[in-house]
């Protein structure tokens, strides 16, 4: 193998085993960050010995061990003798002499609960949504500072600054390397799933930039939806984020033209839809049916987004049944935001007079009053009713808010054809 081609591997391996790295050394360490410094460390290593050595036939035990020997020796020159310090290096040094094979195998028998009292970690509530975000991803989804900067169109020191915070933040706060149990594990799932959520929806529709969609956050979000399922299978909720998200995922191919121009919902040719992540995302779906989550927020939403997935056509797409889904989703998860979709589906089953008088009682909503989605829908609806100068304006409109440069194209295109 060239240089090249090791260094493209070492990515590979890291992006691979930095979550399950990271989570087994908190265990050890009961700290977020000192456990990513020796990740880091152990990965300079291996940028350092594979190129000369080759690549280890067990890389995620090589790194383990490595980031295992930094810790005793960092804990060595410690000026600090807590107890817990010397515990730790006690353990440490037990297992120091663990054969390759040994190391991963000690690493898996708590996988698991590493990874999942990490997740837990990054989304705490006492860190603010944004730095919950950057953290997840840098820990969990292995993205560097840079690339989640460039992700959320954010200049790096910012980003660095949020991720340098938060694990201070949980540092400071002291906050206990577990899994909450009661009612305090269904309202920090809620956080954590949240966080995914958020992830994924900037991944597939972008607030900002150059570029309709950001398929790699997609692929994080949907990779760590599928970990948290694994990790959380009883979890009806869980399983109903995931089967959004594989549904979602499926149009990526089809949401955008050959000049990566944005092509609607309604315009998409359905044959580009991946029918493998549809099939997941329905058998997800199920799971959180079987397990009594037919209400919860995210099932509602999948539950929408099969209706979508099952019609071969347009045409075919049962919007009567998806306008009553976002009924109950309003009930469930009150927000103007379900209640512009309904709009949307009211006008498809009903036509778009009864989706002009849905949407206009959501005029005087604060929260949507610099939202761009809510001057392009009524814009919609007034197109189809022949109201054209009207539409017109809602469009341009629409355009002066968003932040997206594909988006704006879109909607002035769409005023311009009012005019022609």
């Amino acid at each position: 193998m060239t240089t090249a081609d090791i260094h493209r591997t070492i990515d590979t391996v890291w992006r691979m085993e930095s979550p399950r790295l990271i989570a087994g050394l908190v265990r050890m360490v009961r700290d977020v960050g000192l456990a990513e410094e020796l990740a880091q460390d152990a990965l300079v290593v291996a940028l350092e010995r594979w190129p000369d050595d080759g690549v280890p036939d067990n890389p995620g035990a090589w790194l383990m061990a490595t980031a295992k020997h930094r810790a005793i020796d960092r804990l060595r020159r410690s000026k600090l003798q807590q107890r817990k310090h010397e515990e730790i290096a006690y353990e440490l040094e037990s297992e120091q002499d663990m054969a390759g094979s040994d190391a991963i195998d000690a690493l898996d028998d708590d996988i698991g609960d590493d990874l999942l009292r990490l997740i837990f970690t990054a989304c705490h509530p006492v860190l603010p949504m944004e730095a919950r975000v950057a953290l997840t991803l840098r820990l969990l989804g292995g993205l560097t500072t840079d690339e989640i900067a460039r992700a959320f169109l954010m200049p790096e020191p910012t980003v660095a600054q949020r991720i340098v915070r938060a694990k201070r933040t949980l540092s400071e706060k002291q906050v206990p390397y577990e899994v909450p149990r009661g009612e305090e594990l269904a309202e920090r799932l809620a956080a954590v799933l949240h966080v995914i959520y958020l992830i994924f929806n900037e991944g597939y529709s972008a607030t900002a930039g150059d570029d309709w969609m950001r398929p790699a956050l997609c692929q994080e979000a949907l990779r760590l939806g599928r970990v948290l399922a694994g990790l959380a299978p009883r979890e009806p909720e869980v399983h109903g984020l995931v089967a959004l998200m594989e549904i979602q995922a499926s149009r990526t191919r089809a949401r955008t033209g050959p000049s990566g121009e944005p092509v609607l919902l309604l315009e998409q040719n359905r044959a580009r839809w991946d029918r493998l992540l549809i099939n997941h995302g329905l058998e997800a779906l199920q799971r959180a049916e079987r397990l009594g989550g037919t209400d919860g927020p995210y099932a509602l939403q999948a539950a929408i987004a099969a209706c979508h997935a099952r019609a071969l056509t347009a045409e075919a797409t049962d919007w009567h049944r998806i306008a009553a889904l976002y009924a109950r989703l309003a009930e469930v998860m009150p927000s103007p935001i379900v209640e512009l979709n309904r709009s949307v589906a009211l006008s498809m089953a009903d036509g778009p007079a009864a989706g002009l008088a849905h949407v206009d009682t959501l005029q005087a909503e604060p929260a949507l009053k610099d939202y761009h989605l809510l001057p392009s829908v009524r814009g919609d609806f007034l197109k189809k009713l022949g109201r054209l100068d009207e539409a017109r304006a809602e469009f341009e409109r629409a355009a002066s808010l968003t932040r997206n440069a594909r988006e704006r194209e879109l909607l002035l295109n769409r005023a311009q054809a009012c005019v022609e």
